[in-house]
């Protein structure tokens, strides 16, 4: 439930998006909102046209009925452009809710849901939305226990899809084979631009497979893969890869 300090700013978000009188970002964060705040929420997204650019949401307790309703109302609100949903308490259910939404919305761009619990199964929905989406710019799944299945998942979604450009995966032990299966798509695909892998066990071999990825991909600019155990091997792997990549700018070790 809206925290008490909280319900005037609240109700009065709630009727600005009924009389389409909101601001290009609307922030609800850290309001103690739960399903129920979500619900009504989403309702009065359902009729809005004037949030434009940005809904954030994020450090609530929505949980993954939180995520449906609002779900429901990404299918018919054709506005707006990002939602925040990063520490929600999201799990499976709510991630597959949201991935059907963006199957059917293609004016929607950019999904936050760092520090949730959206698993293998909450990947996998996504990665079948990635496959038909072609609005889908960002996707944001770092700490959310995706694991290699969830890795591989992605990546031969990635090997389809066209409009993706950045796709965080921070901290989610998607070891070595998840860094194999994610350097096959990268080795065809030519939209995404920025990839984060940080602390995912990547070792040497994930990061062999990688750099052999990064000598043929023309597109990626921003790679990180800090803290994932790089020994001299890996150090090694990279080095050689970036004599022959000249698109990538940046690339965190």
């Amino acid at each position: 439930m809206v925290l008490p300090e909280c319900r005037p700013v609240f109700e009065e978000a709630l009727q600005a998006l009924r009389s389409n009188s909101t601001p290009g970002i609307l922030t609800l964060s850290k309001m103690g909102l739960d399903a129920a705040d979500a619900q009504v929420l989403a309702e009065a997204l359902k009729g809005n046209r004037s949030l434009r650019t940005s809904l954030v949401l994020e450090k609530n307790q929505l949980g993954d009925a939180g995520a449906q309703a609002l779900a429901e109302a990404l299918k018919v609100n054709d506005s707006l452009r990002q939602v925040d949903l990063c520490d929600n308490e999201i799990g499976e259910a709510g991630a597959e809710a949201l991935a059907e939404a963006f199957k059917v919305n293609d004016n929607l761009r950019q999904l936050k849901l760092d520090d949730n619990a959206v698993g293998v199964a909450g990947a996998r929905s996504f990665a079948a939305a990635l496959e038909v989406s072609t609005g889908f710019e960002e996707l944001w799944l770092s700490r959310n226990n995706v694991g290699r299945e969830g890795a591989e998942a992605l990546a031969e979604a990635l090997k389809v899809n066209s409009s993706l450009g950045q796709l965080y995966l921070r901290q989610n032990n998607i070891g070595h084979k998840g860094a194999e299966a994610l350097a096959e798509s990268l080795k065809v695909n030519d939209t995404l631009r920025q990839l984060y892998l940080s602390r995912n066990n990547l070792g040497d071999a994930g990061i062999r497979a990688l750099a052999e990825a990064i000598k043929v991909n023309s597109c990626l600019k921003q790679l990180d893969l800090a803290l994932n155990k790089i020994g001299a091997l890996g150090v090694t792997a990279l080095q050689d890869a970036m004599k022959f990549n000249k698109s990538l700018t940046e690339v965190e070790m």
